[in-house]
């Protein structure tokens, strides 16, 4: 799984990136957690509000700062 958080580097986007370590790392899940910057990147995902949060290619979440618990709902979801 390949879970990427994308955003500018403001503190919203730290903040849900830290949520995403830890909601991946209480859940036993292996992904490889990567953090998008890049603004063609971004758009290339159809994204216009960060941060976002795309898990296998997929964005499941954008504007907003998920929880831990928030993210841990999203990928027992996915996995």
């Amino acid at each position: 799984m390949v879970i990427k958080v994308l955003g500018s580097g403001c503190r919203n986007c730290a903040t849900l990136e830290e949520n995403v370590r830890k909601a991946v790392s209480e859940m036993g899940i292996t992904a490889e957690v990567v953090k998008v910057t890049d603004i063609r990147e971004i758009v290339s995902y159809g994204v216009i509000s960060m941060p976002a949060l795309v898990v296998d290619e997929k964005v499941v979440s954008y504007g907003k700062v998920l929880t831990k618990d928030d993210v841990a709902r999203i990928l027992s979801k996915i996995s």
